[in-house]
């Protein structure tokens, strides 16, 4: 049965609709005026709205488009006086669900049945959107790879938080998949069709970052030649993911407080606010705990955006899931190589399973990722990072007590040894700076630019 709002100026029409409509089980509401019927629909959400077109003030075609404007999955149906084939037009032009004429004898026989027929779209509406959101759940939760308990709690927890509306705060060291839980938590949303938007804040300088999240006028400062949505409208009626959040500036941070208290936002340069429907979830690798008491991360904004906690484990917490996630990578890495690996060697597990991995579920795939690269057989021989750089050391004492390294009497691939150099430092410093890449270019005194280049060469 439907939720319907009776909207007509005329007392005998409201009560004759309200009795037959009550009859049918619908919940019924009446107003006698367009004005009040806004008000209404700004206050409640209806199934299917019922109005007269010709009302003084405010007339049926504007409560139309308001509805569509604040609550467009309700179906709007049009009653007017017979004849009135103007009014027909302009109904059906402006996206009415139907339009009846006050027919003596008729009007609420077609108002039943047009209502029933609303209300049957509505259903299997819902229903397909329940549909897409079991399978985007489905969907997103088979991505946690594992069978730890830690990995089923994560789960769990997923599953719970995400049919509220609340902001979700996410902690968990670099590496370990904040990113992949904030996408489930979407995905297993009734947010779930709309978009997600992912900003990872350290990775912006606090101008940047303003008009990224906010958008922009055209002239608002030099190289703004039109206007620019920001990503808070682009999420807008789905989620937003504010990675390394710590990272934000305390005056960035005050701006992001209004948002989540007002939502609504002003680009860069505008004097308009804009009303934006968003989930907000962040994530960190910091301890905003710590940071609220040293003054640099503000309190009101931390409990603004922890009202709902995620821990995500570390992998050393979860040794039980190395294996299974060792392989899903091999999967994933070897036919994108060209290669026909076909397992992992158990020396090579023992390697894995016995490293603590402080870079994670990400250290671990770059492990195996390397090693793919540089296998020749149908079965992959790799090292844990300490492992590896034992080896290296090593090497490097065989080749003399000047440092040198010594080229093997079988060859080497130059090129590949370099790059899995280059690429083990640029990993130790995005884990030494917390994942911050501005920070990791300044330890390896790149230029942001050549880092950020680098980084995406090797898809750290």
């Amino acid at each position: 049965m439907a939720n319907v709002l009776v909207c007509d100026d005329e007392r005998s029409i409201r009560e004759l609709l309200d009795i037959a409509l009550r009859k049918e089980g619908h919940k019924v509401e009446t107003v006698n005026s367009g004005e009040l019927a806004i008000r209404k629909i700004d206050s409640a959400r209806y199934d299917v709205i019922v109005t007269d077109i010709k009302m003084p003030n405010i007339d049926g075609i504007e409560v139309l488009k308001h509805a569509h404007k604040v609550s467009p999955d309700s179906a709007v149906v049009l009653i007017t006086a017979a004849g009135d084939f103007d009014s027909a037009v302009q109904a059906l032009k402006s996206g009415a669900f139907d339009y009846i004429q006050k027919t003596p004898n008729a009007l609420v026989d077609e108002v039943r049945v047009s209502i029933g027929r609303a209300a049957e779209v509505i259903e299997l509406r819902r229903q397909n959107q329940a549909y897409r959101r079991d399978a985007a759940s489905r969907n997103s939760l088979d991505n946690f790879i594992g069978c730890s308990g830690a990995i089923d709690q994560l789960k769990q927890t997923i599953r719970t938080v995400a049919s509220t509306g609340s902001t979700i705060l996410i902690h968990g060291e670099s590496g370990t998949g904040k990113e992949l839980v904030a996408r489930a938590v979407h995905s297993c949303s009734q947010r779930g069709g709309e978009p997600f938007v992912s900003v990872n804040c350290g990775a912006f300088p606090e101008t940047l970052l303003e008009s990224e999240l906010f958008g922009y006028v055209k002239g608002a400062f030099t190289g703004a030649n039109q206007n620019k949505r920001g990503l808070f409208e682009v999420a807008n009626a789905g989620t937003i993911f504010l990675d390394e959040i710590g990272e934000m500036s305390v005056a960035m941070q005050v701006k992001l407080l209004r948002v989540l208290q007002e939502r609504t936002i002003r680009p860069v340069g505008g004097t308009s606010e804009i009303a934006v429907d968003v989930r907000v979830i962040a994530a960190t690798n910091r301890d905003l705990h710590e940071m609220v008491e040293a003054k640099t991360f503000r309190e009101d904004l931390y409990y603004r955006i922890s009202v709902i906690p995620i821990e995500v484990p570390p992998l050393r917490n979860r040794q039980e899931d190395i294996p299974l996630l060792a392989n899903h990578f091999l999967k994933r890495y070897a036919p994108a190589a060209g290669k026909n690996i076909v397992r992992i060697t158990d020396d090579s597990i023992q390697s894995l399973l016995a490293y603590d991995w402080p870079g994670n579920v990400r250290q671990l795939e770059n492990t195996i990722e390397r090693g793919v690269a540089m296998e020749g057989t149908d079965v992959l021989h790799v090292l844990a990072p300490e492992e590896r750089s034992k080896a290296k050391a090593a090497a490097a004492a065989m080749g003399g007590s000047n440092g040198s390294t010594s080229v093997p009497s079988d060859g080497i691939d130059m090129e590949a040894y370099v790059a899995d150099l280059e690429r083990s430092m640029l990993q130790s410093a995005l884990q030494q700076s917390g994942g911050v890449q501005t920070r990791a270019a300044e330890m390896l005194k790149l230029s942001y630019r050549s880092f950020r280049h680098l980084a995406k060469k090797y898809r750290l």
